[in-house]
């Protein structure tokens, strides 16, 4: 297995923004699954804990002993997926998952069971602990004693047994993906449905140019030098393209926090178990990750990740709800199968900027609210003048976590096609599940069956959103390319002019 490592220095990093009672337990305990209907189309709505390079485990193969015990486990609804199994099986299908749906039941199965043998021991030795406290004749004594003890050394197996079997009931149903909303299409990316289309494709009356010609013609870029320092896919920035960064960044900041979310900058080195439970993959021969060697860290891909763990273990007052995060950092993505002229230049690279929005709310909010971000993302992208289509993407383009995902595609004349700038993803109660991620809702307290003692509501798990703002990269692709003048230049859009000094035009260096 290949793996893609790293050898830093280990640099302790630390944030805290942490709105909660009291923290929640490590190990989650299983819970029912919050319901999410609408008044017209019932929902499936079970966000399950899965990864989505998670490799397919046979039923005969379940039981190994040699499954490795889970370092985190997420509160999976197993009932709920043994008694939804059609649905569940034809969601598993549509999303092209590899989830063995037959061997997370059979374990189940087979732990309900055991589970009721551990039960029933239990009961027996409490009941033999309770004859030994009357008067009993020496040789009825010592018969209980024998039986106290058998029944003691057969609960400790039956127990260590139970152990093992919960472990790889939670390694095999963590393959399981998200459940699908019901107005997703079916099938692979083609099959994706156009939410939205604005604006129209630049006519040009000379012969264009595409962002490498463009970055080198102005001394914008070098990709050379980089791929002599660091290895193909990175890249240096200079002169007026440091500028555009930096005003994209701000402009896109400044716009967002008008919408009431909080700017963040995150640690950039994270455990691999954040990424686990927030549906990526660390391991694997096609993994995005890059790990660092000897260590259980990673570097992140998207602040998605960081942001998702602000809360982790945690209850949140309902009353703080919604947490809406403008979160921005750098990212590292492998790119693993990444070729081809499609890829080239700023399109796909190994080291980014972004500016990621993240949302935490409670159920009955995250539709309303994965529509305000995909409409900050299309009112961002049409202020800058980007000729675009938002997608609703289908089942088989979805990672494991998203319920729901649109995407934003903006026109770039100099690749001749349309190019993915952002997405924006409703994942439910999936990635809450496993960051043990709760809320408790502001209901008065229920009086208790003792006098005086009341009972605080039951607490509920929240939905996660997250959405790219800006990803820097492919912004700048758009910009060069669209607003490519005959002479070579390139025009400012007018809303970044303010965040550049002023600075309307990039113009060909004086040789």
């Amino acid at each position: 297995m290949s793996l893609h490592k790293l050898r830093l220095a280990a640099v302790p990093i630390t944030f805290s923004s942490r709105l909660f009672l009291k923290p929640f337990p490590n190990t989650l305990t299983l819970g029912l699954f919050s319901r999410h209907l609408q008044p017209h189309k019932p929902l499936l709505v079970r966000a399950f804990s899965a990864s989505a390079a998670v490799q397919d485990i046979p039923a005969t193969q379940a039981s190994d002993s040699s499954v490795a015990r889970p370092q985190w486990k997420a509160a999976i609804d197993f009932k709920w997926i043994r008694d939804n199994k059609e649905a569940v099986e034809i969601n598993i299908k549509n999303r092209n998952s590899n989830a063995n749906l037959e061997a997370v039941l059979e374990l189940y199965e087979n732990m309900v069971n055991l589970q009721k043998e551990v039960e029933q021991l239990r009961e027996e030795r409490n009941n033999v602990a309770k004859k030994m406290k009357g008067k009993l004749e020496p040789s009825q004594r010592e018969t209980l004693v024998e039986e106290g003890k058998n029944l003691k050394e057969s609960l400790v197996s039956l127990e260590e047994d139970l152990v093992k079997l919960k472990d790889e009931l939670q390694h095999v149903a963590q393959s399981i993906p998200n459940m699908t909303h019901p107005d997703v299409p079916i099938g692979g990316e083609d099959s994706s449905a156009i939410r939205k289309e604005v604006g129209s494709p630049r006519e040009f009356s000379f012969p264009i140019k595409d962002h490498l010609q463009l970055g080198k013609d102005l001394d914008l870029i070098d990709f050379d030098s980089a791929a002599e320092v660091s290895g193909s896919k990175f890249f240096y920035l200079k002169n007026e393209a440091v500028l555009l960064e930096m005003a994209l960044l701000n402009w896109t900041l400044s716009q967002v926090m008008k919408k009431g979310f909080t700017p963040l900058t995150t640690p950039e080195i994270v455990r691999s178990a954040i990424v686990e439970k927030c549906g990526f993959q660390p391991r694997g021969d096609n993994t995005q990750v890059y790990s660092i060697d000897g260590t259980d860290q990673c570097l992140i891909g998207t602040a998605e990740i960081p942001v998702g763990g602000i809360h982790m273990d945690s209850i949140l007052l309902e009353s703080v709800l919604p947490l809406k995060y403008i979160a921005f950092s750098h990212c590292f993505r492998t790119e693993a199968g990444a070729a081809g002229a499609a890829t080239k230049g700023l399109y796909r690279v190994h080291q980014f900027n972004k500016a990621e929005m993240f949302v935490i709310c409670r159920p009955e909010d995250s539709e309303s609210f994965h529509q305000e971000l995909i409409q900050i993302e299309e009112d961002l992208f049409t202020s800058l003048g980007l000729h675009f289509k938002t997608l609703d993407m289908a089942t088989a383009d979805l990672g494991a976590p998203a319920y729901r995902k649109f995407d934003v595609e903006a026109w770039m004349p100099g690749l001749g096609r349309f190019g993915e700038i952002s997405s924006a993803s409703n994942c439910t109660d999936y990635q809450s599940r496993r960051l043990g991620i709760r809320y408790r809702p502001s209901e008065p307290p229920q009086t208790g069956p003792k006098k005086g003692k009341a009972n605080l509501p039951a607490t509920k798990f929240v939905h996660t959103l997250n959405a790219t703002a800006c990803a820097i990269p492919r912004m700048m692709v758009c910009l060069l390319e669209n607003y490519q003048q005959e002479d070579g230049s390139v025009v400012i859009p007018e809303p970044l002019r303010p965040f550049m000094g002023g600075i309307e035009l990039i113009k060909p260096k004086l040789k």
